[in-house]
């Protein structure tokens, strides 16, 4: 699944992307409210955890923001006020499910799987597709023009990103962050070389590169315009 984290500490959100992404899940995440507000808004997630108390838009103020937008996606609200007031005024502003700190990350990822299954809403997206690319989540299968494509596991889930995000630019710090759960180190080429092999897998010898390089910002998978 799709999951938006909000946490402003770091060490947490790391601890936490860390354990979603061994789960299985695909994870943007990011420590303001205004940029939760900006991903929630542009993007279809699965659910959203959000940490009540963060600078600026706070984790409630958000979450009631996106509520009378419109936006219905199942909500677990992350916090240490535990009081019965905080719990029933974080459950009337909108979040379906509401976690107290300290928590084990492993309850975290129990709760997630039980929003989803009760969220009407919520239907699993198992094959991916950009132009005559086809990954199936399922079946761990790549295909392009019906041709197999093998991929190793690390480029099987920067493709599964890329595709989650397709015709959006996604910058070298989201992949390490969401794939790798690195914080961002301006020397590594751990990007590059994965998307060297991942690139010439998935285009070499297939009309039209639907992987691009974003000069200056990162890569974009969309289908070549006509």
């Amino acid at each position: 699944m799709k999951l938006l984290l909000l946490e402003d500490d770091e060490l947490t959100r790391m601890h936490v992307l860390r354990t979603l992404v061994a789960a299985g899940h695909v994870v943007d995440a990011c420590g303001t409210g205004e940029a939760a507000h900006a991903l929630a808004t542009t993007n279809e997630y699965a659910v959203l955890i959000l940490d009540r108390m963060v600078p600026g838009i706070d984790g409630l103020s958000l979450l009631k923001q996106l509520r009378s937008a419109g936006v219905a996606t199942p909500a677990i609200m992350l916090t240490a006020m535990d009081g019965i007031s905080d719990r029933v005024e974080g459950l009337e502003g909108g979040a379906d499910d509401y976690l107290v700190k300290p928590f084990a990350a492993t309850e975290l990822v129990a709760r997630v799987a039980a929003l989803a299954r009760r969220s009407p809403t919520v239907e699993p997206l198992t094959v991916l597709r950009v132009g005559s690319l086809e990954l199936d989540l399922l079946k761990r299968a790549v295909t392009r023009d019906g041709r197999r494509i093998e991929l190793q596991a690390q480029e099987m889930k920067l493709l599964e990103y890329l595709m989650r995000h397709t015709g959006e630019v996604v910058t070298r710090t989201m992949m390490l962050e969401n794939i790798w759960s690195f914080h961002f180190d301006p020397q590594t080429n751990l990007i590059e070389s994965h998307m060297s092999r991942l690139r010439a897998k998935i285009d070499r010898g297939f009309d039209g590169n639907l992987i691009q390089t974003v000069r200056g910002a990162g890569y974009r998978i969309e289908e070549p315009a006509a």
